[in-house]
């Protein structure tokens, strides 16, 4: 590791907002936005279970988690682009039309399936990569780009999908996408595996930053994070590992793909973010552009390759939630899809003004968002008063990261 590299991690250990002293010495130094959201899940869950008792069984949490997969995977996209200090209003409407090229092919056109989902997600890339260079080298604000490309894709959707206005999908491989299950067996093995990876990259980035003669939290820090996160996993694991068939006349129980998916990707682009120079080029040009290209990054590159990924994201997202649904029609990707996938992210610990945040809170921010809606559908509630609470807890949460902001910036912080 040599003095660039340290440090380029030192930058970005100060681009995670921390909390203060006693509770960093006995939790191991957590992002400060990661604690408040997971005591609003715990909240969240325990107001909904005693108003509904079905909330917290097997069959409604697993379900909650295929929910939020497609809207989730869209989420990690808006991370990366809310990292560099920039929005894409596009998503929504790219995810709808990617999965409307996707069944068209595979539906009218009779194309294989393999080929129909890749050209479903080569379009979303197409995509990022035209938005991308138009913000990049025409300098034209991201707003501006992505709003325009929120109207423009919606019709090209519409031209896409003609006048059947729906197409239901129906080829096994496709709707075995978001509708499969893996083994129990396999499910395990994945969660094992999982936790194991986690450890030996914490406790292997401990040893680096000794090395380093970086300052690093106490081992019974990390060993404490390590337990936390195996017992999450195996938990969640175990719920999902549950027949959750009332009936019991057909077994349904596995880890559903679409989860496995959705935090497939959030794994992914951890480790990108984290352990890799595009990843702390990100944080940098979201940090201080003109920091960052003064230190030789390539400023415009590293934004059209975060629209691209975006897009990429936004389009697999779209394809995870046609399949869950079995169709695609006219308004996929509208309503509040681009709502949720922004505010999942914010909701998370994602800051808008750039630099700061974790690929994790797309996770954590969809799981406030989908636990809300969810318990609030158990309860038969309107619609109005979910977007109400949602929008509350969206506000909350930029308060917090504003506040937290504000109180960096007097303090001389970065």
């Amino acid at each position: 590791m040599n003095s660039q590299e340290i440090e380029s991690q030192e930058l970005q250990t100060r681009a995670t907002p921390q909390m203060p002293d006693k509770i960093v010495s006995s939790l191991g130094q957590w992002n400060i936005g990661s604690l408040p959201v997971l005591l609003g899940l715990i909240l969240i869950a325990a107001i909904f279970q005693l108003a509904n008792s079905n909330f917290l069984t097997p069959l409604n949490l697993t379900n909650l988690m295929v929910q939020i997969s497609a809207v989730g995977t869209i989420s990690v996209g808006v991370v990366l682009v809310l990292l560099i200090g920039e929005i894409d209003l596009s998503i929504g409407a790219v995810s709808g039309l990617c999965a409307g090229i996707l069944a068209v092919l595979s539906v009218k056109q009779g194309l294989p399936a393999s080929v129909a989902i890749l050209a479903g997600i080569l379009s979303g890339t197409a995509i990022g990569l035209l938005q991308g260079f138009w913000i990049a080298k025409l300098r034209v604000p991201s707003f501006v780009v992505s709003l325009a490309g929120l109207l423009g894709w919606q019709g090209a959707l519409l031209y896409v999908l003609g006048s059947t206005g729906t197409v239901n999908l129906n080829d096994p491989l496709i709707i075995g996408i978001a509708n499969s299950e893996l083994p129990l067996a396999l499910g395990w093995l994945v969660g094992i595996l999982f936790v194991g990876g986690y450890a030996f990259s914490l406790l292997n980035e401990r040893r680096q930053r000794l090395k380093a003669n970086l300052p690093v939290q106490p081992i019974l820090g990390a060993v404490g994070r390590i337990g936390l996160v195996a017992l999450g996993t195996l938990v969640a694991v175990g719920i999902m590992s549950v027949n959750r068939n009332p009936g019991r006349n057909v077994s349904i129980q596995g880890v559903p793909s679409a989860v496995l998916i959705f935090i497939g990707f959030i794994v992914l682009f951890d480790f990108i973010i984290r352990r890799t120079r595009f990843g702390r080029s990100v944080f940098a040009v979201g940090g201080n552009v003109e920091a960052a290209r003064r230190a030789g990054i390539n400023v415009d590159r590293i934004r059209i390759q975060v629209f691209v990924l975006g897009s990429t994201l936004a389009a697999i997202g779209g394809i995870l939630a046609g399949s869950r649904l079995y169709a695609v029609n006219q308004s996929s990707g509208s309503g509040d899809v681009l709502l949720n996938a922004i505010a999942a992210a914010v909701i998370g610990g994602t800051s808008l003004f750039g630099g700061r945040g974790s690929v994790w809170s797309a996770l954590l921010g969809a799981l406030v968002i989908g636990s809300i809606a969810n318990g609030m559908d158990l309860l038969a509630l309107s619609a109005y008063i979910k977007f109400m609470v949602t929008g509350a807890v969206l506000l909350i949460a930029v308060t917090i990261d504003a506040y937290s902001r504000s109180r960096r910036e007097a303090a001389g912080q970065s």
